[in-house]
């Protein structure tokens, strides 16, 4: 043997792919190829299959973009072919190298019976195991010419604006012809499975991405290195199926060398991470997760020790609904232990931008789903691919009876590498849930030498553990796990000179884990920030603002609905909620509330809030005019109140009957002595300039000018927004260095209810109401925006006066708190970050807080002046303009508000919080409505009052504390001889407590934890 290893290795890699990757389907013969193209939106498998279909040739075009082709397939295996294992090639028209955004199909046979996918990656289809020759077979493949939106652009950064991501137009009709074609049809054969190439095909494989990482002058590799020679040598190119068995003898012994017992360890999970939505729409996602659910069943035929995880409920149940035939084999893997579903979640949300009680219910219904269809209590959350963790999760993974928790997304972080792969992670209540960061840095692990030879290099607690976790499989439609990563699997499970691998489930990985490293594994405190994706907390503001509003309307909902169903004996509307609270759930996947689909996803999400938003109001409606009663006269109202604070003289969650006179109009603008316009209530003065900027905010109690000298409010600023990557996904700190302030105004003046200021810039404009209302120290401004900009940003700021080390942001249950400064890289990493309903800064004795009620983006900054104050300013992030890949992501008109509260304490943003986004309700009639359960200590917030789900009629109440602090306070339920039973998030009992007796139950609350109590009344 030579001894340069570079020339073997060049050697290796011509032959393996051009000559014996090529030889496994060999001999071919062609198919008979025939073709129908559906017309619009997918038809049912017995109408494609029973289709005119019309006769097609290899190289013949097919599939404008989102359009279906049905091909039928059809041959007869030649007698000589007797004894071979049989299989057709079918080549779509594939992009190789792009499994799961490419063509994909479906193949079915005559009676619509599913077999398995075909992709890039995986183009066969079993004809017979074992021919008698002469068999006569026909398959129909139902293909999707899903277009290739993630695409290489100038400099190779794959993101340039397309129109490919809108519904075509075609498919509404809009258009004579269906577009122009973006695939062919490039093979159809059928060939003799030649299993000795192909196992010689896996075993150069594997040794050469074993060569590639092995030490440049170890022993190992140079064994290696020389058997490869051999096997080459022995392979004569022109009879390649003939002298493949004996090129594999000359690997044998090098294949056969066992790892030594420390060996790392490697779990190899198979999955398909498969987005709920992203560049595609829904629907089409249901049939890639059934093309995906097809493909691992028939590999677990043949391959009886392969695991699967599927994690997302909501994909279960769409192929239940949709694809049965489908749904029936999944079940069936799932009772032989191999198709293990996982997860916990109805989907893998973003768990930024969803709110805490929406988190909720993405554990209630992910696991009853499991529970009720599989029987399977799930204990992982699994999610590789959200953009974020909040600090919340810990105690609800535990409230939901999950112990693990996996994601692999933080290996993506900008600026600084996460120190740990396996981990306590606490929450913000102190909670702990056991935590694994997979470190081969892919959740779509081909099982390559090289990924499982990185996965143990770059493992961070080597020494005192020993294993870690590859999930492995093309996500997105590409199929999954295939026979080849099986292959190397089989190999890899003692080889010398790599980690020992082991196709198993999550469980096996993390009870190992656990028992070897739990004791002594490090802990991560607080929140997981993704340093990457900042853009996701702004992008596509009307699919945030469905959301949000479609959260607090559930909470109405569910409110209004109990309190009836309970005072008046009104029909709760158990199925309506169900099925409304899935949809919103649906729609906080982790690229479709943070604005990361196509124009399709975004618009079509759009129309499902308005209809939800639309339906939820008439629960409401209905529920509150059953409380409210019949109307003595025509001006009677009763005012509601959903928020968990009382206010204006109505309590929470409950209803008062109005006064006529308590209007809660702004008080009107005057002029100053300088002709700037005032706004006065006697507890704040706001003094606006003729730029229309709120130039002073003075809390008239104490005399405390909010603002630092010369820094105007609700200063609107524009900045060029042009990320490095991943436009809709990313904000770059360097779009800091570029700003406009918008300080010229159309127009300045009183209006009804405050000072109406109207802007201009570019081709947009924007128009605000600032209102100041009686008795209240919040400055609201209602905006209207024309929004026209092109990548751009636009923000709106509050310098204050006032040195605030740290901001407080509100999260789910809870808030984050976050320094004002810069001292360390992660610090510097967090300049954009997410909050919820409020922002809060304060130093010793006064306080501001920031509310919003559809804006998720903040930022804190804090500068030292000339004359040695300190200003800090809260910036609020109002909309984006991406181009990719919706190139029309948030230009159209949009209405939101936001609103500055002087002199606030912790509890007061709080409260602002949940009455800026509840506002009150008022309908006819003269009842008085008093709360069914309410607490009486303000750090208490009640979350959600419900039925319980089983319909026994039992009240459910979540609650938690608030400010971060023990709090001690009794919840009143107005139901004598009621008994409160803690419950975990399914409304089970919880193990180790004891009922507590009511009406006015007595609670003890840690630090933002969370209690769900189910009430019941004898």
């Amino acid at each position: 043997m030579h001894r340069d290893p570079a020339q073997t290795e060049r050697r290796l890699h011509r032959v393996l792919t051009q000559r014996l990757w090529p030889a496994v389907h060999r001999p071919g013969v062609p198919l008979d190829v025939a073709g129908w193209a559906a017309p619009g939106e997918p038809v049912p498998v017995a109408d494609g299959i029973a289709a005119p279909y019309r006769p097609m040739r290899a190289g013949e075009p097919w599939g404008p973009a989102w359009a279906t082709h049905w091909f039928r397939i059809s041959g007869t295996v030649p007698r000589e072919w007797a004894g071979r294992r049989v299989e057709a090639v079918v080549d779509l028209g594939f992009d190789g190298t792009k499994a799961g955004f490419s063509a994909e199909g479906l193949v079915h046979l005559p009676d619509g019976t599913p077999l398995k996918a075909l992709n890039p990656r995986n183009a066969w289809l079993t004809v017979a195991e074992k021919a008698a020759g002469g068999e006569e077979f026909t398959f129909h493949v139902e293909a999707a010419a899903n277009p290739l939106i993630l695409d290489s652009g100038p400099g190779g950064v794959p993101f340039l604006p397309t129109g490919l991501g809108a519904r075509a137009a075609w498919l509404e009709g809009a258009a004579d012809e269906a577009g122009a074609p973006l695939y062919r049809l490039a093979r159809a054969e059928l060939t003799v499975f030649q299993r000795d190439v192909w196992e010689l095909c896996q075993d150069l494989d594997v040794l050469s991405g074993l060569v590639a990482e092995l030490p440049a002058e170890s022993t190992r590799r140079w064994q290696v290195l020389h058997a490869v020679e051999r096997a080459l040598d022995a392979v004569d190119l022109q009879d390649i199926p003939g002298t493949a068995p004996a090129a594999r003898e000359a690997l044998a012994a090098v294949l056969a060398a066992p790892a030594p017992a420390d060996a790392h360890r490697i779990s190899a999970v198979g999955h398909a991470h498969i987005d709920t939505a992203w560049l595609w729409p829904l629907r089409e996602t249901v049939r890639k997760a059934a093309r995906t659910v097809a493909n691992v069943t028939a590999l677990m035929d043949d391959h009886p020790a392969f695991r699967f995880v599927m994690s997302q409920a909501q994909q279960l149940a769409w192929l239940k609904e949709q694809r049965p035939e489908v749904y029936r084999r999944a079940r069936e893997k799932a009772a032989a232990g191999q198709f293990l579903p996982a997860g916990s979640l109805w989907v893998e949300p973003d768990t930024n931008l969803t709110g805490g009680e929406s988190l909720a219910r993405q554990f209630v219904h992910g696991k009853r789903f499991y529970l009720e269809e599989f029987g399977v209590e799930t204990e992982e959350m699994w999610l590789p691919d959200t953009f974020g963790y909040n600090a919340a999760l810990p105690q609800l993974m535990k409230l939901a009876g999950v112990r693990w928790f996996m994601t692999q997304k933080i290996s993506w972080n900008r600026t600084n590498t996460f120190p740990h792969h396996t981990f306590w992670w606490e929450g913000i209540d102190g909670t702990r849930v056991f935590s694994h960061f997979p470190p081969v840095d892919t959740y779509n692990a081909e099982l390559s030498g090289q990924e499982i030879a990185h996965s143990e290099r770059n493992f961070k607690e080597k020494g005192p553990a020993g294993r870690s976790l590859v999930p492995f499989g093309w996500g997105d439609g590409g199929g999954g796990p295939t026979r080849e990563m099986l292959g190397r699997a089989e190999r890899l499970a003692d080889l010398a000179g790599s980690p020992r691998v082991t196709v198993e489930g999550p469980a096996d990985f993390f009870e190992a884990a656990h028992r070897e490293y739990g004791a002594r594994a490090p802990v991560w405190s607080g929140e997981l920030y993704l340093e990457l994706h900042r853009g996701t907390l702004t992008t596509q503001l009307a699919t945030k603002q469905g959301n949000r509003r479609a959260e607090h309307l559930l909470r109405e909902a569910e409110l209004w609905s109990a309190t009836a169903a309970l005072r008046v004996g009104a029909p709760y509307p158990y199925e309506d909620l169900d099925r409304l609270w899935k949809t919103v759930l649906t729609h906080q996947f982790h690229d479709i509330l943070p604005g990361s689909s196509i124009a399709w996803v975004h618009r079509e999400a759009e129309a499902t809030y308005a209809a939800v938003a639309a339906e939820l109001n008439g629960l409401v409606e209905r529920a509150l005019a059953a409380l409210a009663g019949p109307a003595a006269d025509e001006g009677a109202q009763v005012a509601f109140n959903a928020a968990p604070h009382a206010r204006g003289g109505v309590p929470a969650l409950g209803g008062a009957v109005a006064d006529p006179a308590a209007a809660d109009g702004g008080v009107a603008a005057e002029r100053g002595a300088d002709g700037e316009l005032v706004l006065d209530n006697g507890l704040l003065r706001v003094t606006v300039d003729g730029r229309g900027l709120v130039t002073s905010l003075r809390d008239l109690a104490t005399g405390r000018e909010a603002l630092p000298p010369g820094s105007p409010a609700n200063l609107l600023q524009l900045h060029q927004d042009f990320p490095n990557q991943w436009d809709a996904w990313d904000i770059d700190d360097f779009y800091r260095n570029t700003v406009r302030d918008l300080t010229e105004a159309d127009e300045v003046a009183p209006a009804a209810d405050g000072i109406r200021v109207v802007r201009t810039f570019g081709d947009s404009r924007v128009e605000q109401l600032l209102t100041l209302r009686r008795g209240t120290r919040r400055l609201d401004v209602d905006t209207v925006i024309d929004w026209q900009e092109r990548e751009k940003l636009l923000k709106a700021a509050f310098p204050l006066d006032l040195r605030a080390e740290h901001s407080r942001g509100e999260i789910p249950f809870g808030h984050q708190v976050r320094p004002t400064h810069a001292n360390t890289s992660w610090d510097a990493a967090k300049f954009e970050f997410c909050a919820h309903r409020w922002l809060h800064v304060e130093e010793p004795g006064f306080g501001v807080a920031l509310v919003n009620d559809s804006s998720y983006g903040h930022e804190v900054t804090r500068d030292v002046r000339a004359d040695g104050g300190t200003t800090t300013t809260l910036r609020l992030s109002l909309l984006r303009a991406p181009r990719f890949p919706d190139p029309d992501a948030d230009r159209g008109r949009h209405r939101l508000a936001y609103a500055l509260v002087v002199g606030a304490s912790l509890a007061d943003a709080v409260r602002e919080g949940y009455r800026f986004n509840l506002p009150e309700r008022r309908v006819p009639g003269t009842s008085a409505v008093p709360p069914v359960a309410v607490t009486d200590h303000e750090a208490v917030v009640i979350e959600a009052v419900k039925l319980a789900d089983d319909r026994s009629g039992d009240l459910v109440v979540r609650l938690y504390e608030a400010l971060g602090g023990r709090a001690t306070a009794t919840l009143r339920v107005d139901a004598p001889g009621a008994v409160a039973v803690p419950v975990d998030l399914l409304e089970r009992p919880l193990p180790g407590t004891a009922p507590l007796p009511g009406p006015e139950v007595p609670l003890h609350l840690r630090p933002f934890e969370i209690l769900t109590l189910r009430i019941t009344t004898p």
